[in-house]
């Protein structure tokens, strides 16, 4: 993590903001506008990957930032599944949902790659010390 200081320099957490704002927008569509339990709720699971990725790093230690980022990888997925049921009420339209499925996938991906780095990683952060 060479030059990563804060959760925002993670290219995971930039993703992961993406994916909420593109969140944001498409509910903010007509078709969405009467669904307001589902509309809140695929919302908050956009808003819990970025939020649990920020957490994880903030609690200095890498078994936390791994457990976070776990949440954060669930999160994703409970994310896509939404984005299913939004395509299948026909909230969005196929190529939306294409490329946010897409996003997903790939974030899913990049969060499983980096926990792996983390946990074959000599950098243990603040809470743990280092190996000499």
């Amino acid at each position: 993590m060479a030059g990563v200081h804060c959760f925002e320099d993670l290219i995971i957490w930039q993703k992961a903001r993406e994916l909420c704002k593109d969140i944001h927008r498409i509910t903010k569509y007509e078709t969405f506008s009467h669904d307001y339990k589902f509309k809140n709720q695929i919302n908050s699971s956009s808003g819990s990957v970025m939020d649990n990725i920020a957490e994880g790093f903030e609690r200095n230690g890498n078994k936390e930032f791994i457990q976070f980022l776990y949440i954060a990888k669930g999160s994703c997925g409970e994310v896509r599944s939404q984005l299913w049921r939004a395509y299948d009420f026909e909230y969005i339209k196929e190529n939306e949902f294409d490329e946010m499925k897409n996003k997903t996938e790939q974030l899913s991906k990049n969060l499983s790659n980096f926990i792996q780095y983390l946990q074959n990683s000599e950098i243990k952060g603040t809470k743990f010390k280092q190996n000499p």
